[in-house]
Protein backbone atom coordinates (compact mmCIF):
# COMPACT_ATOMS: atom_id res chain seq x y z
CA UNK A 1 0.00 0.00 0.00
CA UNK A 2 1.36 3.12 -0.72
CA UNK A 3 1.65 5.65 2.24
CA UNK A 4 0.40 9.50 2.56
CA UNK A 5 3.74 10.77 1.45
CA UNK A 6 4.19 9.03 -1.60
CA UNK A 7 0.74 9.43 -2.76
CA UNK A 8 1.01 13.21 -2.13
CA UNK A 9 4.76 13.03 -4.21
CA UNK A 10 3.11 11.47 -7.58
CA UNK A 11 0.32 13.57 -7.41
CA UNK A 12 2.38 16.65 -7.25
CA UNK A 13 4.83 14.77 -9.98
CA UNK A 14 1.39 14.49 -12.78
CA UNK A 15 0.45 18.55 -11.61
CA UNK A 16 3.92 19.84 -13.05
CA UNK A 17 3.61 17.07 -16.11
CA UNK A 18 0.57 18.39 -17.40
CA UNK A 19 1.78 22.35 -16.59
CA UNK A 20 4.95 21.45 -18.81
CA UNK A 21 2.68 19.70 -21.56
CA UNK A 22 0.10 22.71 -22.11
CA UNK A 23 3.76 25.17 -22.35
CA UNK A 24 4.70 22.81 -24.78
CA UNK A 25 1.14 22.37 -26.55
CA UNK A 26 0.87 25.99 -26.82
CA UNK A 27 4.19 27.41 -28.07
CA UNK A 28 3.82 28.83 -30.88
CA UNK A 29 6.44 27.13 -33.45
CA UNK A 30 7.79 30.79 -34.67
CA UNK A 31 9.10 32.35 -31.35
CA UNK A 32 12.86 30.71 -31.85
CA UNK A 33 13.05 28.08 -29.83
CA UNK A 34 16.58 27.94 -28.59
CA UNK A 35 18.41 24.42 -29.00
CA UNK A 36 18.36 24.71 -24.76
CA UNK A 37 15.11 25.00 -24.83
CA UNK A 38 14.39 23.00 -27.99
CA UNK A 39 16.60 19.89 -25.84
CA UNK A 40 14.30 20.70 -22.69
CA UNK A 41 11.24 19.88 -24.58
CA UNK A 42 12.17 16.42 -26.03
CA UNK A 43 13.40 15.38 -22.63
CA UNK A 44 9.75 16.72 -21.31
CA UNK A 45 8.38 13.85 -24.16
CA UNK A 46 10.68 11.48 -22.37
CA UNK A 47 9.42 12.73 -18.64
CA UNK A 48 5.70 12.40 -20.05
CA UNK A 49 5.96 8.79 -21.17
CA UNK A 50 7.74 8.06 -18.14
CA UNK A 51 4.43 9.79 -16.63
CA UNK A 52 1.98 7.64 -18.33
CA UNK A 53 4.57 4.69 -17.10
CA UNK A 54 4.35 5.57 -13.47
CA UNK A 55 0.59 6.20 -13.69
CA UNK A 56 0.25 2.46 -13.08
CA UNK A 57 1.87 2.83 -10.42
CA UNK A 58 -0.40 5.51 -8.79
CA UNK A 59 -2.07 5.28 -5.42
CA UNK A 60 -5.64 4.02 -5.85
CA UNK A 61 -5.33 2.03 -2.43
CA UNK A 62 -6.87 4.17 0.69
CA UNK A 63 -4.88 5.61 3.03
CA UNK A 64 -3.85 3.74 5.69
CA UNK A 65 -5.57 3.59 8.40
CA UNK A 66 -9.08 4.25 6.20
CA UNK A 67 -11.44 1.29 6.00
CA UNK A 68 -13.80 2.10 2.87
CA UNK A 69 -17.85 1.19 3.46
CA UNK A 70 -18.83 -2.30 3.34
CA UNK A 71 -21.53 -3.47 2.07
CA UNK A 72 -21.95 -0.65 -0.31
CA UNK A 73 -24.59 -0.69 -2.83
CA UNK A 74 -23.93 1.19 -6.45
CA UNK A 75 -27.70 1.66 -7.23
CA UNK A 76 -28.58 3.41 -4.13
CA UNK A 77 -25.14 5.27 -4.69
CA UNK A 78 -26.10 6.56 -7.94
CA UNK A 79 -27.59 9.84 -9.05
CA UNK A 80 -26.51 13.00 -8.26
CA UNK A 81 -24.78 14.51 -4.80
CA UNK A 82 -24.27 18.14 -3.66
CA UNK A 83 -20.78 18.91 -2.46
CA UNK A 84 -20.86 20.19 1.22
CA UNK A 85 -17.20 20.82 2.18
CA UNK A 86 -14.17 19.51 0.19
CA UNK A 87 -10.53 20.17 1.13
CA UNK A 88 -8.32 22.88 -1.29
CA UNK A 89 -7.23 21.46 -4.41
CA UNK A 90 -6.54 23.06 -7.95
CA UNK A 91 -8.94 21.28 -9.96
CA UNK A 92 -12.64 22.73 -7.96
CA UNK A 93 -10.95 25.64 -6.88
CA UNK A 94 -13.51 28.68 -6.38
CA UNK A 95 -16.19 26.63 -7.56
CA UNK A 96 -19.67 27.25 -5.69
CA UNK A 97 -22.87 24.98 -6.28
CA UNK A 98 -20.53 21.99 -7.03
CA UNK A 99 -22.14 18.57 -7.83
CA UNK A 100 -21.32 14.68 -8.65
CA UNK A 101 -23.60 12.53 -10.59
CA UNK A 102 -22.88 8.88 -10.81
CA UNK A 103 -24.42 6.32 -13.40
CA UNK A 104 -23.37 2.36 -13.83
CA UNK A 105 -22.39 1.84 -16.91
CA UNK A 106 -23.19 -1.69 -18.96
CA UNK A 107 -19.28 -2.24 -18.85
CA UNK A 108 -19.39 -2.44 -14.91
CA UNK A 109 -17.65 1.32 -14.92
CA UNK A 110 -19.00 4.35 -13.51
CA UNK A 111 -19.91 7.60 -15.34
CA UNK A 112 -18.80 10.49 -13.16
CA UNK A 113 -19.80 14.29 -14.17
CA UNK A 114 -18.84 16.97 -11.84
CA UNK A 115 -20.20 20.31 -12.44
CA UNK A 116 -19.36 23.58 -10.92
CA UNK A 117 -20.58 27.49 -11.09
CA UNK A 118 -17.26 29.54 -11.44
CA UNK A 119 -17.99 33.41 -10.03
CA UNK A 120 -14.86 34.73 -12.05
CA UNK A 121 -16.41 33.52 -15.39
CA UNK A 122 -20.47 33.27 -14.60
CA UNK A 123 -20.05 30.20 -16.43
CA UNK A 124 -21.01 26.41 -15.60
CA UNK A 125 -18.02 24.07 -15.70
CA UNK A 126 -18.24 20.45 -15.91
CA UNK A 127 -15.73 17.46 -15.74
CA UNK A 128 -16.77 14.16 -17.31
CA UNK A 129 -14.60 10.96 -16.31
CA UNK A 130 -14.61 7.12 -15.68
CA UNK A 131 -14.64 5.19 -12.42
CA UNK A 132 -13.80 1.68 -11.88
CA UNK A 133 -13.94 -0.35 -8.47
CA UNK A 134 -10.54 -1.34 -7.11
CA UNK A 135 -11.98 -4.80 -5.64
CA UNK A 136 -15.08 -6.17 -4.28
CA UNK A 137 -17.89 -4.41 -5.58
CA UNK A 138 -19.55 -4.81 -2.28
CA UNK A 139 -16.77 -2.55 -1.08
CA UNK A 140 -16.95 1.39 -1.66
CA UNK A 141 -13.51 2.09 -3.04
CA UNK A 142 -12.91 2.78 -6.57
CA UNK A 143 -10.02 4.49 -8.82
CA UNK A 144 -11.44 7.44 -11.15
CA UNK A 145 -9.69 8.84 -13.80
CA UNK A 146 -10.19 12.17 -15.85
CA UNK A 147 -7.49 12.45 -17.77
CA UNK A 148 -6.48 9.31 -19.48
CA UNK A 149 -4.54 6.45 -17.69
CA UNK A 150 -4.51 8.62 -14.61
CA UNK A 151 -6.30 7.45 -12.28
CA UNK A 152 -6.52 8.42 -7.97
CA UNK A 153 -8.50 6.78 -5.22
CA UNK A 154 -11.90 7.27 -4.39
CA UNK A 155 -12.69 5.94 -0.90
CA UNK A 156 -16.34 6.24 0.89
CA UNK A 157 -15.19 6.11 4.45
CA UNK A 158 -18.13 6.71 5.49
CA UNK A 159 -21.82 6.95 4.55
CA UNK A 160 -25.69 7.47 5.88
CA UNK A 161 -27.96 3.83 6.39
CA UNK A 162 -30.43 5.70 3.82
CA UNK A 163 -27.55 7.01 1.29
CA UNK A 164 -28.45 11.03 1.84
CA UNK A 165 -24.72 11.42 3.02
CA UNK A 166 -21.15 10.13 2.71
CA UNK A 167 -17.80 11.32 3.44
CA UNK A 168 -15.21 10.38 0.68
CA UNK A 169 -11.66 10.30 0.97
CA UNK A 170 -9.25 10.39 -2.17
CA UNK A 171 -5.77 8.73 -2.66
CA UNK A 172 -4.52 10.88 0.75
CA UNK A 173 -5.61 13.16 2.85
CA UNK A 174 -5.77 15.91 1.84
CA UNK A 175 -8.28 14.89 -0.74
CA UNK A 176 -11.32 14.87 1.41
CA UNK A 177 -15.38 15.36 0.53
CA UNK A 178 -18.51 15.95 2.59
CA UNK A 179 -21.35 14.81 0.02
CA UNK A 180 -25.30 15.52 0.62
CA UNK A 181 -28.18 13.94 -1.20
CA UNK A 182 -30.12 17.54 -0.57
CA UNK A 183 -27.97 21.46 -0.94
CA UNK A 184 -28.01 21.68 2.35
CA UNK A 185 -27.18 19.16 5.34
CA UNK A 186 -28.93 19.53 9.04
CA UNK A 187 -26.53 21.40 11.44
CA UNK A 188 -26.46 18.77 13.79
CA UNK A 189 -25.82 15.78 10.99
CA UNK A 190 -23.24 18.11 9.42
CA UNK A 191 -21.33 18.42 12.63
CA UNK A 192 -21.85 14.14 13.14
CA UNK A 193 -19.92 13.82 9.71
CA UNK A 194 -17.21 16.54 10.26
CA UNK A 195 -16.38 14.87 13.82
CA UNK A 196 -15.98 11.51 11.50
CA UNK A 197 -13.51 12.71 9.12
CA UNK A 198 -11.63 14.46 11.94
CA UNK A 199 -11.60 10.85 13.61
CA UNK A 200 -10.02 9.86 10.69
CA UNK A 201 -7.24 12.27 10.74
CA UNK A 202 -8.52 15.12 8.07
CA UNK A 203 -8.04 18.29 8.45
CA UNK A 204 -11.46 19.47 9.13
CA UNK A 205 -10.41 23.00 9.86
CA UNK A 206 -9.40 23.20 6.37
CA UNK A 207 -12.62 22.46 5.19
CA UNK A 208 -13.97 24.52 2.67
CA UNK A 209 -18.04 24.96 2.69
CA UNK A 210 -19.85 25.03 -0.66
CA UNK A 211 -22.39 27.36 -1.33
CA UNK A 212 -25.66 26.29 -3.17
CA UNK A 213 -27.57 29.21 -4.20
CA UNK A 214 -27.74 28.43 -8.01
CA UNK A 215 -30.18 26.34 -10.25
CA UNK A 216 -27.71 23.98 -12.24
CA UNK A 217 -28.93 23.94 -15.48
CA UNK A 218 -28.44 20.43 -16.44
CA UNK A 219 -31.68 18.56 -14.69
CA UNK A 220 -30.31 15.47 -12.24
CA UNK A 221 -30.64 11.89 -13.34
Amino acid sequence: MHDDHTASWINHLFKRMWCLWCLRKHLPPSTGVTRGRRGRLQLLGVMMACAVLVAACAPTSPPQGIYPVAPFDLQRYEGRWYEQARLDHAFERGLTDVSATYESQPDGSVRVVNRGFDPTTGMWRQAIGRALFTGDHGTGSLKVSFFGPFYGGYHVAALDPDYRWALVVGPDRSYCWILARDKHLDPVQRESVVARARGLGIDTAAMIWVSHERQDPVPAK
